[in-house]
């Protein structure tokens, strides 16, 4: 079971800079697609490393589907060397993106985001059109599934 709200508030409490992706951002949209994890893309500048470490570190992240047992440390040095991380917290699954297919960083989604309350958490979402053009760059069969949804979304709201 995953807590968006509780993952999204540990984020936002902390400090972080990030923008809201993936199915998350298509349920904040209205998708009726139900999502198992939390996607963000987060500013990769050393303080805002710092916040991400620290906002996560009391839900005890761990890389998702490694091995029980295997070194894994959640700290501001794996951060810098690392990039995209997919993690499994107390809170549920978050993917951590340092970069996306099809949008790629943080400051290049920034012009593409508006602000929307998710969960009960104002943040930063990717708006639909973005969102859209980034689900087809991934091209995973779900993925494409969703776009057909979102389009449909965006043509009911006058915006295609």
């Amino acid at each position: 079971m995953i807590d968006f709200e509780g993952l999204l508030k540990a984020l936002r409490d902390g400090g972080v800079e990030f923008i809201l992706v993936g199915g998350a951002a298509a349920t904040a949209h209205g998708s009726a697609r139900l999502t198992e994890d939390v996607d963000i893309v987060y500013s990769r500048g050393p303080e805002n490393i710092v916040r991400l470490v620290s906002a996560l570190r009391p839900y005890a992240p761990y890389l998702r589907g490694a091995p029980p047992g295997l070194p894994f440390h959640w700290d501001v040095e794996t951060i810098r060397r690392g990039l995209n991380f997919t993690l499994t917290t107390s809170l549920g699954s978050l993917d951590v993106f340092g970069e996306i297919a099809g949008g790629g960083s943080y400051e290049s989604l920034l012009p593409d985001c508006i602000d929307l309350t998710v969960f009960g958490i104002r943040c930063r979402c990717l708006g639909l059109d973005r969102l859209i053009q980034v689900k087809r760059a991934a091209g995973r069969p779900k993925d494409l599934e969703a776009i057909a949804e979102l389009e449909a979304l965006r043509e009911e709201r006058g915006l295609s």
